[in-house]
């Protein structure tokens, strides 16, 4: 699959890495259809923030749901979604309390995740190695 990756303060490239695969049973696999560049992306391409190099940028997109991993109940394979920026597993307290900008579970220690945002998250759909 294609994707733009982060090589240094402004210096992205779109490169070709390997297609996202389940890992764990909450995971899923989405094909992205569209996105855009959002103003906390702005943070990470000047260089203000601590990505990596080698880190795929993207968040806030939409798109179709190809995989899920077994634990998953809510959404199906064909799925049409929107991923905001925020991310959450869906059962924790704060998720079932309709706070997923707060959940406990997505990223261990913090409440709140984000995907594809600078040391705030676990969602890391796509991450060369």
């Amino acid at each position: 699959m294609k994707a733009v990756v982060y090589n240094g303060p402004k210096d992205v490239s779109v490169n070709t890495i390997d297609d996202p695969k389940i890992e764990k049973p909450t995971d899923v696999i989405i094909r992205v259809t569209t996105t855009n560049i959002c103003g906390s992306d702005l943070h990470m391409y000047d260089g203000r923030t601590s990505f990596e190099k080698g880190r795929v940028f993207g968040h806030e997109n939409l798109g179709e749901v190809i995989e899920v991993g077994a634990a998953v109940d809510r959404i199906k394979k064909g799925d049409r979604v929107c991923m905001p920026f925020n991310v959450g597993c869906g059962f924790c307290e704060n998720c079932e309390r309709g706070l997923t900008a707060f959940c406990l579970t997505t990223n261990p220690g913090t409440a709140g995740a984000a995907y594809g945002f600078a040391r705030w998250g676990r969602g890391k759909a796509v991450r060369p190695s």
